[in-house]
This record gives structure tokens, C-alpha cells and sequence, in this order.
């Protein structure tokens, strides 16, 4: 029995939506599912890269604690319904953005002019409410890529503009992950774990795209701190059964035995590694026209295939 830990296999993906998916990870050597299940799970909301918008100003307000003529939301509601727009920003710089709106109606995340850097993922999301038909409303608008929660503190400093109005920015573009655990064998090994993980995404990324750049970024973590050392992994377990499989289903002409002794075995109705696998020694010594010399011969080549 093999001492080495064995890799893991993403045994299925079920995509519920665009956004949700559920990715089965087995068979995991054993007590490995909460390893692995939290590390995926701290990651994914934490480290996922996304856009979000960082500041902005709005024509006629001063600062946040006001309200601005002819709309009906003051502007720390406007603050919030901004945090809830969602950004594909394509480039590591911030992206300056103009929201424009006349006449009485709805404001939109539609109603923001995009750049080819930046994509608005919900448009419908509702920013604010002009109640006066001769009223309109101009919001400028700073969009960044970044990673996990950046205070109000921290794009107050890094501001393009002095006279904008910072928000804190969550940048991870998954909403919801989760774990669960359960056991599971593969033949007589029954120590396994099967680890089931529920990804929700804002749009910006798919599910499978922030699983694998979560796995991808523990990678490099782990990486960094093993210097030099390897370790020997085992193959995943399931696929030496599978690679016995296919041995087990090998023709006995396939074997390059001496044709006496090849021919022995056919004419006994022994025809593949499977057939002659379930005889004993004994059974073998039994068979017409099969002497000791191809018992030997029959015997090593099993050891050279590992049965």
C-alpha cells in the first residue's frame, strides 16, 4: 500500500444558472475535505479579482450628508445603490465614467456611458429617482479592478479627483460559497472524503472561472513555501482500477509470451490477462499441454504486470 497522499479529482460540475454552480471534488485522501473546503472557501471570498466603482460626484451635491434638487433619494442612498453595480473593468488603471440622465424617471446602471475597458453586468440595478421632469442628473464615476474590501479610507487617499465622494469598494465578485463533506470509497478504501462546493457569482465571472482562480491562487501560495521539496502523489483514487482495467482486458497474444506457451493458453480457453489472472498455480499446472517451463514463463510476465 502506497504511503503517498493522493491527488484529488473535480468529478463534476453541476451549473444550476449562469451565476451557481456546485463542483464535486473526489475522492479526497481522508480529512482532506475540510482542508481543502475552507482554503477554496476563504479565498473565493476574499481573493477573487473584480470591478467596482470606488468614488464618484454629483453635480449640484457638496458631500454625501445632502440631498440634490429635483431627486428623490439623498446622497448616501445613491452611495448604496452604487456599491451594487456591477463592473467587468478590463484594466489594471482606474477608468473615469459620466452617468447622465434628464427628465423625470428611473436612473439606471444602463444609463452609465461605459468605456471599452469597463462593461456594466446588471444594468437594470436602480441608482436614483429624478421626480421633477425639469430636473436631470450627472454623476461622475471612478472604476478600478482590485481584490477583496477596500475601506472608505483607502480610496479616500488613492482618489483620481479631491472633490470626489470615496466609497469603500468590495471588489470579490462572488457572492456566495460553501462547503459540505461527506464520506466516500473507491473499492476497499473506505478513509475518503467527497467535497461538494456551492459558488454564487455577481455576473462578472463565472462559477467555474473564480473556482479555478481561487485553486490557482493557493497554488501559488503553497508554491512559494515549499522551496525545492517535492512529494511523490499518488494516483487519484479510481484510476489505478481503471488502469488494472484495461490490463485485465489485455489479449494474451498482446503479452509477447513464447507461442508454445501462448498457444497452450488459448487452446484452454484462456484468451485475456483476466482469464489467466483467476486461475491459481495450481490450475495453471492442470492445464493440457501447459508444462513447467510455461508456468514460469506465464509467472514472471504477471510480475512484470504488477499481479
Amino acid at each position: 500500500m502506497t504511503k503517498a497522499i493522493s491527488n484529488p479529482a473535480l468529478a463534476n460540475v453541476d451549473d444550476h444558472s449562469s451565476t451557481s454552480a456546485t463542483f464535486t471534488i473526489e475522492p479526497l485522501h481522508g480529512g482532506y475535505g475540510n482542508t481543502l473546503g475552507n482554503s477554496i472557501r476563504r479565498v473565493l471570498k476574499s481573493s477573487i479579482r473584480g470591478g467596482a466603482i470606488v468614488a464618484f460626484r454629483i453635480e449640484g451635491a457638496t458631500h454625501e450628508f445632502t440631498t440634490v434638487k429635483g431627486i428623490k433619494e439623498d446622497v448616501v442612498d445613491i452611495m448604496l445603490n452604487l456599491k451594487k453595480v456591477s463592473l467587468r473593468v478590463h484594466t489594471d488603471q482606474p477608468v473615469e465614467l459620466r452617468l447622465e440622465k434628464k427628465g423625470a424617471g428611473t436612473v439606471t446602471a444602463a444609463d452609465i456611458k461605459t468605456t471599452a475597458d469597463v462593461e456594466v453586468v446588471n444594468p437594470t440595478q436602480v441608482i436614483a429617482t429624478v421626480d421633477d421632469p425639469k430636473s436631470s442628473v450627472v454623476i461622475d464615476l471612478i472604476a478600478e479592478n482590485g481584490r477583496g474590501y477596500r475601506t472608505i479610507e483607502e480610496s479616500s487617499e488613492s482618489r483620481a479627483h479631491s472633490d470626489m465622494i470615496a466609497l469603500d469598494a468590495i471588489f470579490t465578485p462572488v457572492l456566495r460559497a460553501r462547503y459540505k463533506v461527506d464520506s466516500t470509497r473507491v473499492g476497499g478504501n473506505t478513509n475518503l472524503d467527497k467535497l461538494s462546493l456551492y459558488i454564487e457569482t455577481d455576473g462578472t465571472v463565472t462559477p467555474r472561472e473564480a473556482f479555478e482562480e481561487a485553486a490557482a491562487i493557493l497554488v501559488n501560495q503553497y508554491t512559494s513555501l515549499a522551496g525545492s521539496t517535492t512529494v511523490e502523489s499518488a494516483p487519484t483514487p479510481g484510476a489505478e482500477a481503471e488502469d488494472d482495467s484495461d490490463q485485465l482486458n489485455t489479449s494474451i497474444e498482446d503479452l509477447n509470451l513464447s507461442a508454445r506457451t501462448a498457444n497452450a493458453l488459448v487452446n484452454n480457453e484462456i484468451r485475456t490477462v483476466h482469464d489467466l489472472v483467476t486461475l491459481s498455480e495450481q490450475d495453471l499446472r492442470e492445464l493440457k499441454g501447459f508444462g513447467s517451463k510455461a508456468l514460469d514463463e506465464v509467472k514472471d510476465k504477471l510480475t512484470e504486470l504488477e499481479f
